[in-house]
């Protein structure tokens, strides 16, 4: 069962970014993520996280100086949770269209409001069959560094296989064949611990 944690906000072609309806109920980075667009649903990569106020340039202020922990100040000010948010954006990796699995980019964005899922084991072994999304991680001009993001992605990933030594050896034999550089190399496979 796949577990809805937020809405779409904001779309293009290659990514999208969803507000989560619960504060701090963010995927962990690297996570598998999917949205419906018509008939095609579509898969990107939970690359960036943040939290914060509602309102553009308003940030919010220190309020724990007299409290006694973290959750006394949300007891104390419960309209924090009003104003602020948490979202995420993912990148967009691959499509399921016709009950194919492809992995590139789909014909049109995600739509405004769509249901963002979480995607659960079964689906993340299905899409992860194929390395091909790995192409687009690699060359995703984002704020967070490709290494950092494909090596994310591989280790949730293998955390839905029976064998994930097994899995994680396949993607390092497919990433030696995309990345000339070794020392990118060295540095990703170094992260799949």
């Amino acid at each position: 069962m796949e577990e809805r944690v937020g809405e779409v906000i904001e779309a293009s072609t290659v990514a999208f970014t969803a507000q989560c309806y619960e504060l701090y109920c963010l995927p962990p980075l690297g996570s598998l993520v999917s949205t419906r667009q018509g008939e095609v649903e579509l898969y990107g990569i939970v690359h960036h996280a943040a939290t914060g106020s509602l309102e553009p340039g308003r940030r919010p202020i220190a309020r724990g100086r007299d409290e006694a922990s973290e959750e006394d100040i949300y007891r104390s000010s419960p309209q924090l949770l009003k104003l602020l948010q948490s979202e995420f954006c993912a990148l967009v990796v691959g499509h399921r269209e016709g009950g194919e699995m492809r992995h590139y980019l789909p014909p049109q964005p995600a739509r405004i409001h769509g249901f963002v899922y979480l995607c659960g084991p079964e689906e993340v072994r299905e899409f992860s069959q194929s390395f091909g999304f790995l192409n687009l991680l690699l060359n995703a001009h984002l704020q967070t560094p490709p290494d950092e993001l494909v090596a994310a992605s591989l280790r949730r990933m293998g955390l839905a296989r029976e064998d994930r030594h097994d899995f994680l050896v396949r993607a390092g034999r497919e990433l030696a064949l995309l990345i000339g550089d070794f020392n990118q190399l060295k540095s990703i496979l170094g992260r799949l611990r």
